[in-house]
């Protein structure tokens, strides 16, 4: 048989590396899925429930290897399904490729069936995108498009008209006039700083006498750089969401997160310092840094134009963040003064302390922060945490402590629910041997993440380590909306809009041939994470949580206050377990051990 379009795609993503596609067949795609077949002994090959689980599971991939993802739909409606999560990958930095069919070449431009116009439909999203309309253009395509998604850890996409994947195919295109040659491989940008630069950056972290960190997703590879900066001056070192694993949380000095899901100890030590180094992050919300003018501030990070965009940053350090810190740390001067840092260890000391008083707050029936207080210690050694957008994403960013070896996502700028489970899908994909746990709150598991478990049923034995963990905190309420509602709108809650409906999800995964365990005692739940972690197989843990329990941020405005109360006044329907959990969950923090009963 001779090599088709189909064939030789394929075999240039071997060429790149690629082994791994995420994908959902269609007859837009029957040449390359065929073609998919034939090369079965080189790929690992994911049949997703729904193409924007294919996206997301790419995003996923890419984030817990650093390779680029890659994913597959058909024309029209498929490829319409990629988009979500490709906007993720986006919004997150993430090197995705997907590859998507279109309608035959003859057919374009005839309102046929199925035919969008993908180019458009992708533009915004992607970095590449391009429809191959001939068979000697597949190489430089695909080449630039793998390229560029490594290069700039951006989304990509190569389109593929249906006639087109069973053409015979050209391997070097002709050596004429309008035709190209392309390689594989690329070359990863290393901007550096000049010395000149950071000369300017050291003097200022010297001269300052109280020195916060904020770190992100940049610095996930700059652990023991941004401990030793930190060490010398004697600063605190506050995280991102998305740089949760950048530094472990057993440290004294690590804050933790920073934001409307952040501790008490951020807040307090951005309201307090005199200088600020900011480390591979573009967090948004100014409102949690210091105030303008209140510190002098130093930002490093590999991208220019993400400089002095959330804060006014007096020296600006563009390069790789583990190798600017190693330039930079012969330049720093060790304080002397250890009074800062001193207060900000008392406060974390303080505040691991509240974390725990207010997880032990009775609820009814079960307080969703005792979940992941129980779950923190018991995490197996190289754990990959998946989370999702909720309630719950409070409870993952403050009481999990992570420790050297774990790693740890979500949907960080695009924050869309139901990326949990596909992210933790592709988490495992990548790395079958190690624990993979997903956080998802019910709203998203009815979204999505039901349906991916017939996903983890159809590949789960093919890991070398069974341990797939979905915990699903059941309040039958969208939570996190309906705390937004009330906090930020002073709209009580709309439970036609917020009502969840029952499902029983434990049982659901026992008819998978999972394990599944429907808690809702407070004194089983260290029992169920010990089988969860201990089973032969996947695991759903149901936990039936209380709505009431509010994410209280590290700091509440006035505005904020009145809102609330706005709310309870105009009538929500919880307002008395609202004010009841509301009432325990300060009491714990002030007095610990007198928010109970």
């Amino acid at each position: 048989m001779s090599t088709t379009v189909g064939d030789f795609l394929l075999q240039r993503l071997t060429d790149w590396g690629v082994d791994c596609i995420f994908g959902y067949p269609g007859d837009g795609i029957n040449g390359i899925m065929g073609a998919l077949g034939r090369a079965s002994d080189r790929f690992v090959y994911v049949r997703v429930r729904h193409e924007e689980m294919a996206a997301f599971m790419a995003c996923g991939y890419a984030k817990f290897t650093g390779r680029t993802g890659v994913c597959m739909a058909t024309s029209g409606p498929g490829a319409i399904h990629l988009l979500n999560g490709l906007y993720d990958a986006k919004g997150d930095h993430m090197p995705v490729v997907a590859i998507v069919g279109q309608q035959a070449m003859t057919a374009l431009g005839s309102d046929y069936q199925q035919e969008t116009d993908l180019k458009s439909l992708f533009k915004d999203v992607c970095n590449y995108v391009e429809q191959v309309s001939a068979p000697a253009q597949v190489r430089h395509v695909v080449d630039r498009a793998m390229r560029i998604a490594a290069a700039e850890r951006a989304v990509t996409c190569i389109i593929v008209p249906n006639d087109l994947q069973e053409k015979d195919a050209v391997d070097s295109p002709p050596r004429s006039h309008g035709h190209v040659y392309s390689g594989v491989g690329h070359a990863q940008p290393r901007p550096q700083p000049n010395e000149e630069e950071l000369q300017r950056a050291a003097a200022v972290l010297n001269e300052g006498s109280k020195v916060a960190m904020l770190v992100g997703a940049g610095a996930l590879l700059a652990t023991d750089e941004v401990i030793e900066v930190a060490e010398k001056l004697c600063a605190g070192v506050a995280k991102a969401l998305l740089g949760k694993a950048a530094v472990p949380d057993e440290l004294p000095f690590v804050t933790g997160s920073i934001g409307l899901l952040g501790t008490e100890p951020s807040w307090e030590m951005m309201q307090h310092c005199d200088t600020l180094l900011m480390v591979g992050t573009t967090f948004p919300y100014s409102e949690f840094l210091p105030k303008d003018g209140q510190a002098r501030a130093v930002q490093i990070d590999i991208r220019p134009r993400n400089m002095s965009m959330r804060y006014p940053t007096e020296v600006n350090l563009v390069g790789d963040s583990a190798e600017t810190l190693r330039r930079l740390l012969p330049l720093l001067l060790p304080k002397q003064d250890r009074g800062w840092r001193r207060g900000i260890e008392q406060n974390v000391a303080g505040w691991w302390k509240d974390l725990e008083a207010r997880a032990m707050v009775e609820a009814k029936p079960i307080n969703p922060q005792r979940v992941f207080w129980e779950m923190s210690p018991r995490l197996p050694e190289r754990a990959i945490l998946c989370g999702d957008s909720g309630s719950h994403t409070n409870w993952y960013a403050r009481d999990v402590k992570m420790r050297r070896g774990m790693n740890g996502s979500l949907s960080g700028q695009l924050a869309t629910m139901g990326s949990g489970v596909p992210y933790a899908i592709g988490a495992k994909t990548a790395h079958p041997d190690r624990p993979v746990i997903a956080m998802v709150g019910d709203g998203a598991m009815q979204m999505n993440g039901s349906g991916e478990l017939l996903t983890v049923q159809q590949y789960w034995k093919d890991w070398s380590n069974p341990t797939f963990i979905v915990l699903v905190l059941v309040n039958h309420d969208l939570n996190q909306v309906t705390w937004e509602q009330r906090v930020l709108a002073g709209d009580p809650k709309f439970s036609a809009a917020q009502d969840v409906i029952d499902f029983p999800y434990a049982k659901y995964a026992e008819m998978l041939g999972f394990r599944g365990i429907r808690i809702d005692s407070p004194d089983d739940i260290g029992r169920a994470w010990d089988e969860a972690f201990a089973a032969d197989r996947p695991v759903l843990l149901e936990f039936i949580t209380d709505p009431d329990v509010p994410p209280l941020p590290p700091h509440i405005t006035l505005e904020q206050a009145r809102a609330l109360m706005s709310s309870l006044v105009h009538g929500d329907p919880d307002r008395g377990g609202i004010i009841k959990q509301s009432v325990k969950q300060v009491a714990a923090s002030m007095l610990p051990g007198q928010g109970r009963g």
